[in-house]
């Protein structure tokens, strides 16, 4: 029996590198040709210069955040891609509303993967309790069933007991959806006394999944695996057998940037997930999630080789407003760059007296040179139009999560 998907996931780094960079450069001029965004955010970008990391992060980011008003302005899809009837087969209505594209295309999100990392072979029965309504999570499991060869229970959501005794009765090998319904399903079938011994394997996604109940289902000969998905990425990165950290899918390219910039930031260090979708249907190039993570260091135990990521950690849109104020991470960036001298910064924002107050702290090596703290202050408020304070701290004393504003004040 296979231990791998396809010969892709034990490529070399370099080769893998090389392959990607070449797609990147098909991708971008496919990108401008048909969809009008990118012909207009790319215009005079040669998709062959883009042959390295470096040169991908000097693109401008496309934010999630930002699709529900492209999409209004410019329906259906914000001229994002030029796929239409009959490519297109799906158009999905994911909570905003954002909409996306579906097509026929053989494991249209590239789910198989890692179904396959989860113990999925061909000839399993596939229990799919991802929602078929409006959002495409249950078509990115039926699509990937079809290319490993699986049938499908289109279970959707709810209905415990029912869901209960289908299972019962067709004897699914795997699982698919939220590890909370897992864990009601499993618990319903004990109340009910029913036989669920057939489900040997499980990949979960949408929510966290918690240790203790990993360790739960494993008691009951259930193996549970998790991915990190979205509904206009597909799949980012999945769990193997190792359980070290999630690894990148093979069809995207994925940066860890610096909240409220486009710019990568070191191994290990917690930052924004930004992914290029290699897919000439939906061709998202530098798609800014919003989400939080860090690359791991090294290679998986497993064997694949491509890069890993902690997983989810976070929402990166630390947006927030001082006495009326909107203070963006993109602000903490630019007042940072304004003085060489510092590293990384956090915005702390708290209430005292009833008043909000702003402390930026920045880590400095050694003592500050004359005028630096008066400097930062000037810049805290011509940058934010409001005052601040500036505290000077140690070099990697500041927590590697992810944060550039900290917004400590109580809701009441």
């Amino acid at each position: 029996m296979p231990q791998y998907y396809d010969d892709l996931e034990t490529r070399s780094p370099e080769q893998r590198e090389a392959d990607l960079f070449a797609r990147l450069g098909e991708q971008i001029e496919h990108a401008r040709r048909t969809a009008p965004h990118f012909a207009e955010t790319l215009a005079g970008v040669d998709g062959r210069q883009i042959g390295d990391r470096t040169a991908l992060a000097g693109l401008p980011l496309l934010r999630k955040s930002d699709l529900i008003e492209k999409q209004r302005s410019a329906p259906v899809f914000g001229g994002l891609t030029g796929i239409a009837p009959p490519e297109l087969r799906q158009i999905f209505a994911s909570p905003g509303p954002i909409f996306e594209p579906g097509s026929d295309r053989p494991d249209a999100w590239r789910f198989a993967r890692a179904l396959f990392a989860a113990g999925v072979r061909r000839g399993d029965i596939l229990h799919n309790c991802f929602s078929y309504h409006f959002t495409p999570a249950g078509m990115m499991v039926e699509s990937a069933a079809r290319a490993l060869g699986c049938a499908v229970v289109p279970a959707g959501v709810g209905q415990t007991e029912l869901q209960v005794q289908v299972m019962a009765h067709v004897r699914p090998q795997g699982y698919v959806g939220t590890p909370s319904f897992l864990k009601l399903i499993v618990d319903k079938a004990t109340e009910l006394g029913s036989d669920l011994s057939s489900l040997k394997k499980a990949l979960v996604s949408g929510e966290y999944l918690p240790p203790s109940l990993r360790e739960a289902m494993a008691e009951r000969g259930i193996a549970v695996r998790q991915c990190y998905a979205t509904a206009d990425l597909g799949l980012i990165a999945y769990e193997s057998e190792a359980l070290e950290g999630m690894i990148v899918d093979e069809g995207i390219i994925l940066e860890i940037v610096r909240p409220g910039t486009g710019e990568p930031v070191p191994e290990g260090e917690v930052g924004e997930v930004v992914v290029t979708r290699l897919d000439p249907d939906y061709p998202l190039i530098r798609f800014a999630t919003g989400d939080l993570s860090a690359i791991l260091p090294g290679a998986s135990p497993c064997g694949r080789t491509n890069i890993r990521i902690k997983g989810w950690m976070g929402r990166a849109d630390q947006t927030t407003k001082v006495r009326g104020m909107f203070v963006h991470p993109s602000q903490v960036d630019a007042i940072l760059k304004r003085h060489s001298e510092l590293g990384r910064g956090r915005l702390v924002v708290t209430r005292e007296n009833d008043l909000d107050a702003m402390c930026l702290q920045v880590e400095l090596a050694g003592e500050p040179p004359a005028g630096l703290a008066e400097a930062v202050v000037g810049s805290i408020r011509e940058v934010t139009k409001l005052r601040g304070e500036v505290a000077f701290v140690a070099p990697g004393s500041l927590p590697n999560d992810g944060k550039v504003i900290d917004d400590q004040r109580q809701i009441e």
